[in-house]
């Protein structure tokens, strides 16, 4: 009989990949939803990315709720928690999502420890282990990001805040359930779904000429694909146990991306912008682009990270950015 996984939050990006995953991989999976009714249209887009969904099954839990985490987590074997709340970077609150995302990992731990499974595997955040803007430190796991430094908008202090938690409830209380957390920077690569796009909105926005001209920002970036495969590693990969695992590919500024969107794309590129905007300029228009306000403290940095511990442990191995990128590019339409 097939292994059953726990899939949090089946209509995300990166829980949908990590469900066509694991199912071309032979596991039983099933999935949280917030409604059934969502059911045909996740099911329906597995399928279309060739996962056989006979082995797919879904329960109705959310993170703001008691309510159907001890009944979702019933005869599974492993845990994947990937669902956290969303933010756009223009909330005045830095700790807006903060209960959201900590008492909902906590309501998933504790639910998982009671059924007895073997080990969870949650989705965190590289910003969770980024050293002080001043600091020459480079980012790995051994980092403990401060959720007081400015540089964090409400979305990453959330996810700092989460998986400390998670750690000191897993010390305390885990009991025999291992732990793993996995830290993935942007993650761009083909859409399942146009719902949730997240960091994707990036690529979108380029193709549709907006910002008129580029901001010097750049990102670690990860493919989808890579992220879901890696979760997987991370699930089985017995040195895992106890571990954060950073995960990230290349380095990418937004004028680089949208170079790779220009020369590849012919027609389809023509109106991602090509020109850039002094930094100077950057943070005199912030007060009216509240989508990148939490990126202000980011400004023309290119703060070192290294993902060499999932290479070593994990066999980590990730795809050329720029597949990534174009690949991204064309699940828009």
């Amino acid at each position: 009989m097939a292994e059953t996984v726990l899939v949090t939050g089946g209509t995300g990006f990166v829980a949908g990949w990590c469900i066509v995953a694991l199912l071309k991989r032979g596991y039983a999976v099933r999935t949280t939803l917030r409604s059934l009714s969502k059911e045909p249209s996740v099911r329906a887009v597995i399928a279309s990315a060739g996962a056989p969904t006979d082995r797919l099954s879904f329960a109705v839990a959310d993170l703001m709720q008691d309510n159907g985490w001890d009944a979702a987590m019933a005869g599974c074997d492993d845990v994947l928690h990937v669902a956290s709340p969303l933010g756009d970077g223009s909330s005045g609150d830095r700790h807006a999502l903060v209960a959201p995302a900590r008492d909902g990992t906590l309501r998933v731990l504790r639910a998982a420890v009671k059924a007895g499974v073997k080990r969870v595997v949650m989705t965190s955040a590289a910003a969770t282990a980024r050293p002080p803007l001043a600091s020459e430190r480079t980012s790995d796991e051994t980092v403990w990001a401060d959720p007081d430094d400015p540089q964090f908008d409400a979305y990453r202090v959330s996810k700092i805040l989460a998986e400390r938690a998670a750690w000191d409830f897993m010390a305390e209380s885990g009991g025999a359930t291992e732990f793993v957390t996995v830290l993935p920077g942007a993650v761009f690569g083909p859409l399942l779904t146009r719902d949730n796009l997240g960091s994707v909105q990036i690529i979108q926005r380029l193709l549709e000429g907006k910002p008129s001209a580029l901001p010097k920002l750049g990102f670690w970036v990860v493919d989808v694909r890579d992220l879901a495969e890696l979760h997987i590693r991370a699930m089985v990969t017995p040195e895992a146990a106890g571990q954060r695992f950073i995960a990230a590919g290349e380095f990418m500024w937004m004028v680089e991306i949208a170079g790779v969107l220009r020369s590849r794309l012919g027609q389809r590129g023509a109106r991602v912008p090509s020109r850039t905007l002094p930094n100077v300029v950057v943070k005199l228009l912030l007060p009216f682009m509240p989508q990148l306000r939490g990126l202000a403290p980011l400004l023309g940095r290119r703060f070192p990270l290294t993902a060499e511990k999932a290479h070593r442990v994990l066999g980590f191995a990730p795809r050329p950015v720029a597949d990534t990128v174009i690949d991204c590019a064309k699940s828009l339409g």
